[in-house]
């Protein structure tokens, strides 16, 4: 990390980080486990402070853009507070799964939740909301992951099976559920998951916004449409997810790439 901060620095270019410490990770049971409380204490919120803590001491050095991925708690905000009141160029994301479920809701064996860093508790989740509608973090990303349901078996190994979360399709529905529920407006959405994304990609110039000039990538969204998740209706090449029977307000009812209609 000390040799690619300078080079990073002098490029421009983000740095785009897991942000997990793996000497604060434990080594599950062993033979594995099905219970999603080992899971989740084997890697615990230290270890994602204790690796943003880490990348702030690199950053008072060499400011290069370092951005945190699919952040689990909001316990270490403070850490990205503190770095940009310093105006280091920090910014952070989390992802739809870790706005929508919580671990006091994963039954064992629920392999289809497992991710990491992992999904936290119900208070956790309430912290994230908190901490995004006060723009402590910067955007939402899908950060799609999926896997061939062998990976993924029912009643299987939380420590064995294929770590992700496939939701890119119905991300945004899952987002804007949590944020009606809380009286956040849809621009705000739009600006978490489309401004703020075109932003970190550098694409602020022609993604993101409905202007002039832009490319026209846009979806035709009815925000009050309700529906329940339905694996056999996802067009992910594999259909294992967590949101499965889970009602949703908000449908994509038209996707337009460069002003052609694609569906």
């Amino acid at each position: 990390m000390r040799e690619a901060f300078p080079i990073l620095e002098r490029l421009g270019l983000p740095l785009m980080v897991h942000a997990e410490d793996p000497s604060f990770l434990r080594p599950g049971p062993i033979g594995g486990s099905l219970h999603y409380a080992d899971w989740l204490a084997s890697r615990p919120v230290e270890a994602e402070r204790s690796a943003i803590e880490m990348l702030v001491r690199l950053m008072k050095r060499w400011p290069a853009r370092v951005h945190i991925v699919h952040l689990s708690s909001a316990k270490s905000l403070d850490v990205v507070r503190a770095a940009k009141a310093a105006e280091l160029p920090i910014t952070v994301e989390t992802c739809p799964h870790y706005l929508t479920f919580a671990a006091e809701e994963i039954p064992d064996g629920a392999t289809e939740y497992k991710c990491a860093p992992p999904i936290r508790s119900i208070e956790e989740r309430e912290a994230l909301w908190s901490a995004l509608i006060a723009g402590d973090i910067d955007l939402v990303a899908s950060d799609h992951s999926p896997c061939p349901p062998i990976l993924k078996e029912p009643d299987s190994d939380f420590f064995g099976a294929w770590g992700g979360i496939a939701s890119l399709q119905i991300s945004l529905s899952a987002v804007w559920t949590g944020a009606r529920a809380r009286g956040v407006p849809i621009d705000k959405v739009a600006k978490w998951m489309s401004a703020s994304t075109a932003r970190l990609a550098g694409f602020e110039n022609r993604k993101g916004a409905l202007v002039q000039g832009y490319d026209a990538d846009i979806v035709i969204f009815d925000e009050n449409a309700k529906f329940t998740v339905d694996p056999v209706e996802l067009n992910h090449r594999h259909a294992v997810t967590p949101y499965a029977g889970l009602e949703l307000f908000g449908r994509v009812m038209n996707t337009f790439v460069g002003g052609r209609a694609v569906i």
